[in-house]
């Protein structure tokens, strides 16, 4: 099997304070589709900037001066260091006050916290990407890390679904990963009102009629809405995927981060620490986590 150095991650909840944050300035805001923003940041102290890493998958505590703090997906990938992506929907009061902030503004920043996608287990094999809506912020972060190293891995499928063209979440990026010869790259929408969409239209599980998946060797990588799991995950346990080889990224009412509040309490799991990157064993054992 073919082996890749594991991740070095900067981990302060390890020897200073776990509820400190540490300040990085916003050094670029993206307006992908309406109410869903692409921040960019970058640690204020150099040694931080360089030498912090994530394991894909992973999330951190995003704190707002004067609004709280809020748990944020990291959508860039880890091959690509000195800064942070995060692709952020205004929905409360945390992200309303980010959404009224300007490149160079300060917020604060605790992490990387939860448990990746297990990246040891999945190297030499098929990956096989499947998000919807939202979900492929998670996702983006497992899908460049293997662009990135792709003599590490076999045949990459990434299947992503959205409303309307207008919707769709890194639409230019996802747009130009359908040329490249070294991945299959499947987009759908469930409409199409301008008529000018050249690739797939109709509901995501659809695009599995178009993709060349061998489930022996493969791991799948799901997230989106839960109307996203319960067709999806059907779709693949049809075709014979093992349940340790369906992975999940769940994000469920995460608070601290670091297991102390209780607010993602799952059964006998804590999202933060177990999570957010679950196998579907995990999910048939608490059903309530999706």
């Amino acid at each position: 099997m073919l082996q890749v150095d594991k991740i070095p991650s900067y981990q302060p909840v390890l020897t200073q304070n776990p509820y400190q944050p540490h300040m990085a300035r916003i050094v670029r805001i993206y307006k992908m589709v309406e109410d869903n923003y692409l921040f960019t940041l970058r640690f204020l102290d150099d040694r931080l900037a360089a030498g912090f890493r994530h394991q894909p998958g992973q999330f951190l505590m995003l704190s707002v001066p004067g609004a709280g703090e809020a748990p944020i997906s990291i959508s860039s990938s880890p091959s690509r260091p000195g800064v942070l992506e995060l692709c952020v929907r205004r929905m409360g009061r945390v992200t309303n006050a980010l959404y009224r902030m300007q490149t160079n503004d300060v917020v604060g920043i605790r992490g990387p916290y939860g448990n990746g996608f297990p990246i040891q287990d999945i190297i030499g094999h098929d990956l096989l990407f499947v998000a919807g809506g939202l979900g492929m912020a998670p996702l983006r972060s497992l899908v460049w890390y293997a662009l990135d190293n792709r003599d590490k891995f076999n045949r990459v499928t990434l299947m992503f679904g959205s409303k309307s063209p207008a919707d769709m979440l890194f639409r230019e990026e996802l747009v130009s990963l359908v040329d490249r010869t070294d991945m299959t790259c499947l987009l759908t929408v469930d409409r199409d009102p301008t008529g000018s969409w050249k690739n797939h239209v109709g509901l995501l599980p659809k695009l599995f009629d178009s993709a060349q998946i061998d489930p022996a060797r493969t791991y799948a990588a799901v997230c989106g809405p839960p109307v996203v799991y319960r067709f999806v995950l059907q779709r693949l346990l049809d075709l014979g995927f093992p349940k340790d080889r369906i992975l999940m990224s769940l994000e469920r009412r995460m608070k601290c981060g670091v297991g102390k509040c209780g607010h993602c309490n799952v059964g006998y799991k804590y999202t933060c620490i177990n999570g957010p990157i679950f196998t579907y064993w995990d999910a048939i054992n608490l059903p309530e986590m999706i």
